[in-house]
This record gives structure tokens, C-alpha cells and sequence, in this order.
């Protein structure tokens, strides 16, 4: 194995255990007992269990921060809203271990920061855009910085309530929190659908209409060729 392999084993074998366990109640010993080498050898890669962790919080934040302000494309409020739930759900549900990392509290500095830092880095993004919106609808837009912390930190707590109960699914749940987001307390929807889903389902509407119209001309060519 190669260094560069070894280094990702190690990794690997890391973001597993503290996740799992923890960064206390992970040792070096387990970490190289796990990938088969000596204790040195993880030293000499990351000059400690501190090291370790350090790559691998800040592999996970990178990651999410990529999701989160990729995703967020569209120009609408309610709908950056739904995107940011979405990436933030999606990001849960496959790279579970690299979430329960990040919402423990970091016992060493990272290049990327801590969690609460990273949610501030996407509300940054979500800033920009609610200020738009605010300027839009004639609110202030000195407020957007503000609301974009609110929106964000709302949807972050919301998915770590659901990293461990998942339910209801993730669209449902992304659903209520646009719910609550949008319409407030006050002006709560009894059965809250997300614009994605509304569009997907006259997509389908649309198809089976066409499905349909098809079938309904072919019989009557049929017809009249009889």
C-alpha cells in the first residue's frame, strides 16, 4: 500500500471510530490496530490522534458547505429555503458518520472552524439572497444577515433531531420546515407540500393527460379505419 493509500485508510478508518465513539474515547492504538499498523505509523502521517481528527472535521465541513451552495440555485425565498433543508437532509443521509462528527463539540482547531462557524458560512450565502428579496417586497434589507441566521440555524438543529430519528422522511420533513419558515405559526398549512414536489406532480399530471389524448386519437383512427 502506498502512502497516499495508507493516508486515506487511515482517514477512513478514523472518521468510522469517532464517529462512533467519539474523539476521547478513540485512542491511536484502535486506529492502528484497525488498519493493521503500528502506532508510529499514524503519527508519522498525522502527528497524532489531534492530527487526525483535525482532516477529517475538516473534510466533512468542506463537504457540506459544497452541498448546501451548490444546491442553493433558485431565485425565489421559499425556495432557497427548500433547497438549503433538502442538501442539508441529503448530507445527513449519506454521510451520516461525517454529521456526527461535525455537531460534537471539536476538542482541537480546524482550518474550516467549528460547526456553528460553518452554519454561518451558509447563511452568507442564503444572505445575499434574502436581501434581494427583502429589497423586492420593500423590507429592509440590513435585516437579511439576520434572517438568513435564523432560517439556517433552524434547518441545522432540525437535522440533527432527525440524524437520529429519521422520520418522518425527508421530504416531509423538509416540508414543516418550510412550513413553519414560510407561513409561520400563525398561518401554519395543514398538509405542507414542497414546490418540487407540486411541480414533479403536474409534471406527471401533464405526462398522463398526453398518455391519454395519444390514446384517445389512436382509437379514433382505428375507429375510422374500420
Amino acid at each position: 500500500m502506498s502512502g497516499k493509500e495508507r493516508r486515506e485508510q487511515l482517514i477512513e478508518i478514523g472518521r468510522t471510530l469517532f464517529a462512533e465513539r467519539g474523539f476521547d474515547a478513540t485512542s491511536v492504538e484502535e486506529i492502528a490496530t484497525k488498519a493493521g499498523v503500528s502506532k508510529p505509523v499514524v503519527y508519522e502521517h498525522f502527528g497524532g490522534k489531534e492530527g487526525l481528527y483535525a482532516v477529517v472535521v475538516d473534510r466533512e465541513m468542506a463537504k457540506l458547505l459544497q452541498m448546501v451552495t451548490s444546491g442553493l440555485t433558485g431565485e425565489h425565498a421559499r425556495e432557497l429555503l427548500e433547497q438549503a433543508a433538502f442538501a442539508l437532509l441529503d448530507y445527513i443521509e449519506s454521510s451520516t458518520d461525517g454529521f456526527r462528527i461535525l455537531v460534537r463539540d471539536s476538542p482541537v482547531t480546524t482550518s474550516t472552524g467549528n460547526f456553528a462557524s460553518l452554519i454561518s458560512d451558509i447563511a452568507s450565502q442564503v444572505e445575499d439572497l434574502l436581501g434581494v428579496h427583502f429589497k423586492r417586497r420593500g423590507y429592509d434589507p440590513k435585516l437579511a444577515p439576520m434572517y438568513a441566521q435564523m432560517l439556517v440555524g433552524m434547518v441545522a438543529l432540525t437535522g440533527q433531531w432527525w440524524l437520529d430519528v429519521r422520520k418522518p422522511p425527508k421530504a416531509e420533513v423538509a416540508a414543516h420546515l418550510v412550513n413553519l419558515a414560510w407561513n409561520g405559526l400563525s398561518h401554519l398549512e395543514g398538509q405542507p407540500r414542497l414546490i418540487v414536489q407540486e411541480l414533479a406532480d403536474a409534471k406527471e399530471t401533464r405526462a398522463a393527460r398526453r398518455k391519454a389524448e395519444r390514446a384517445e386519437k389512436a382509437e379514433k383512427a382505428e375507429a375510422a379505419k374500420r
